[in-house]
């Protein structure tokens, strides 16, 4: 029974890391695409958290400022903004792999440079 279980876990790996890496590939825009959203977080974003992301309207959004967030937190954030704030939904222009993109961009600091 137990090298049943050996035998079968052993076959599921090589699955699950296709799977993983399936999935994490879905979620990387194509590079003219990450062109237009690097764009768009320079410009838009960037109005209201200032273009050195140090703050303004918006509080910053440096990598020091993110710790302790999850990327699927920042992402949600990104996509359905804050009631009551400044922050608007992106939802309209932004797929969720997209804001998902943008939150690991700034949870690692976001550069002018691919």
């Amino acid at each position: 029974m137990r090298s049943r279980f050996g035998a079968i876990a052993l076959l599921a790996i090589p699955g699950v890391l296709a799977w993983a890496l399936c999935a994490s590939a879905a979620s990387e825009p194509n590079p003219a695409r990450q062109a237009e959203l690097r764009y768009m977080v320079q410009q838009d974003c960037g109005s209201c958290h200032g273009l050195r992301f140090k703050g303004g309207l918006g509080p910053a959004i440096l990598p020091e400022n993110l710790k302790g967030k999850s990327t699927e937190a920042l992402a949600r954030v990104i996509l359905d903004g804050v009631p009551g704030t400044a922050m608007p939904p992106w939802r309209p222009l932004l797929t969720e792999d997209e804001a998902t993109w943008i939150a690991r961009l700034l949870q690692k600091g976001f550069t002018d440079a691919p």
